[in-house]
């Protein structure tokens, strides 16, 4: 069993923003795979959760806003029987570029406010996550706090659907074909092409 846990926070205000990128793709995931998010939340696990038609992962957001989502995942955690390492979890990543994708198995928080509260209350960091950048132009001298909490702008809006196919490809491949090879196929730049494979000794 795996659970998939987007990151963000509840309610229409944030719908749009750069924090709620984790959501995203947790709707994606799940318009993709047949699975079906509730309108409510459920009280018992913080969390709106829909389950993958056909033995598929668990897909989470929690309700909990982003500084306490430890304890959604903690209790998702606990509840499904899942070992930590097939917890993934998606952010977005103020550090990384717009666009670009980062999989990692394991890190610290980064000062990220909603894998703080992960790292917590599950008391490791060794959840593989995938860290998706939503560093703009735009970010100039805003407030970090308010930045995050922003809309993507018109350019970036006009990228931002394959952004969330990508960030969900990104978990598709963790599931299907592990951590490494998810990481080999999306940390590099997007516009990078597939590395060159040597046939000179053929």
């Amino acid at each position: 069993m795996k659970i998939v846990f987007g990151l963000g926070n509840p309610g229409a205000v944030y719908a749009g923003t750069r924090h709620n990128i984790g959501f995203m793709v947790a709707d994606r995931l799940a318009a993709g795979t047949g699975a079906c998010f509730p309108e409510n939340s459920s009280g018992r696990f913080l969390a709106w959760v829909a389950e993958v038609p056909g033995g598929g992962p668990v897909l989470a957001k929690p309700a909990t806003f982003m500084n306490r989502s430890g304890l959604s995942a903690a209790r998702l955690a606990a509840d499904y029987r899942v070992r930590i390492e097939d917890l993934i979890v998606v952010y977005d990543d103020v550090d990384l570029p717009y666009g670009r994708i980062r999989v990692r198995p394991q890190g610290s928080a980064g000062g990220h406010n909603g894998v703080q509260s992960l790292v917590e209350e599950l008391g490791t960091d060794a959840f593989p996550r995938v860290r998706l950048g939503v560093l703009g132009a735009g970010r100039g001298e805003i407030d970090l706090a308010d930045y995050v909490l922003s809309e993507f702008d018109r350019e970036e809006r006009g990228r931002l659907d394959g952004f969330i196919d990508r960030g969900a490809g990104a978990v598709q491949a963790i599931l299907e074909n592990g951590i490494a090879a998810a990481m080999n196929a999306f940390n590099r730049p997007p516009q990078e092409p597939p590395a060159e494979i040597n046939h000179s000794d053929r």
